[in-house]
């Protein structure tokens, strides 16, 4: 499976939020708003992930007990799922840490809503069936799930069962589209582009599909989330050997401002990775 994860940086929104200010002095929650902002508009790649690891502890801290808040749980799993598809390297951590991510994003399905307990020993038509009873309050807790499935599986790529769990995924996006498409500016879309380019058109790969979601994940985040163009450039672009339309993508997000409110950390890394696949295009077509 290709790259298809700078966007849980998106998700990354620090400690302490949503559910944790129920318990926890609002002067501290104060400081955690202004972490995450901190974070996210953090040009040094280096610095989160070298300070990351803190907060995955403190994230372990707060979901201990029998009956912890969901949102806690939301964000632990996004932590997570983010840290490991984005800056873990070792295959075997990634794997650990994913698998921890699924389990909490799992916890805070089920508390949230008992038709999501136990998606993933469900078959893809019990999937489908429990999906339409689900409403547009659970998409917090459906998105998170998905996210965190989705880097489960990719840091499992060796494991035909996880791959084999793609289409229940998939249908988890469909039906977040269809009850908040502008969710987390309009990234579902951006997933489902990459799972329609995951194979090619004559494996069943469906790419002009795939082309609408990223250009709607494009218009939802306003040009302002580079890692849209970069992962339309990598994944679409690519797969069919476009190469003015790879090019161009790729020099927009290099030749754009990467100074956006609480993207400036996803947008550096886009721009580091359209760098490299710029570099890498006379050898790639």
């Amino acid at each position: 499976m290709r790259s298809f994860l700078l966007v849980p940086l998106l998700l990354a929104v620090l400690p302490l939020q949503g559910g944790c200010s129920l318990f926890i002095q609002p002067a501290v929650d104060r400081a955690s708003d202004n972490l995450t902002a901190a974070i996210l508009n953090q040009d040094d790649p280096d610095t989160v992930k070298d300070g990351a690891p803190a907060y995955l502890l403190l994230m372990d801290s707060l979901v201990q007990g029998p009956s912890p808040d969901p949102e806690v749980l939301q964000s632990a799993s996004a932590l997570y799922a983010a840290y490991a598809a984005v800056f873990v390297q070792d295959p075997e951590r990634a794997a650990k840490m994913s698998a921890r991510a699924l389990r909490y994003a799992a916890r805070a399905l089920c508390l949230t809503d008992s038709q999501g307990c136990d998606f993933e020993k469900l078959t893809f038509e019990e999937v489908t069936e429990h999906l339409q009873k689900f409403d547009k309050r659970d998409v917090p807790a459906l998105y998170t799930y998905s996210v965190a499935w989705l880097v489960y599986i990719r840091s499992h790529s060796d494991d035909w069962t996880a791959i084999a769990d793609l289409p229940k995924v998939e249908a988890m996006l469909e039906r977040i589209l269809t009850l908040d498409e502008p969710y987390e500016r309009g990234s579902t879309h951006l997933y489902l582009g990459v799972l329609k380019t995951l194979r090619p058109p004559a494996l069943g790969g469906k790419p002009e599909q795939a082309r609408v979601h990223f250009e709607r994940a494009d218009e939802f985040a306003e040009g302002k989330d580079l890692s849209v163009k970069v992962e339309y450039a990598r994944n679409y672009a690519r797969l069919l050997y476009d190469r003015e339309l790879h090019d161009r993508l790729l020099t927009e997000v290099i030749e754009s401002d990467p100074d956006q409110p609480r993207l400036v950390l996803t947008n550096t890394m886009a721009q580091q990775q359209a760098k490299e696949l710029l570099g890498s295009a006379d050898e790639y077509f």
